[in-house]
């Protein structure tokens, strides 16, 4: 897994209401290439969102917090290489 770096870019989802963050979210998910990601940032732990990604495309991403609240929540989601 590559980690986070500057050029990693963030999708700010804080000022949008649930129903556009899921839907700008997974449409951000559909257009990664192998070993590409971005850095979700929320006001609250997605988590349910890990649940329903994982569901959808089982082992195909990687999940790593590198910030856990408690205002903000940040979230590296990268495609794995050998992913569909």
């Amino acid at each position: 897994m590559a980690p986070a770096t500057a050029t990693t870019p963030e999708l700010d989802v804080r000022t949008l209401i649930p129903a556009q963050r899921h839907a700008l979210i997974f449409d951000r998910v559909a257009e990664l290439g192998p070993g590409a990601g971005f850095v979700l940032v929320n006001d609250h732990d997605p988590k349910p969102l890990y649940y329903q990604l994982e569901a959808e495309h089982p082992r195909q991403f990687s999940w790593t917090y590198l910030e856990q609240g408690p205002q903000v929540w940040r979230v590296e989601i990268r495609k794995h290489v050998g992913a569909r």
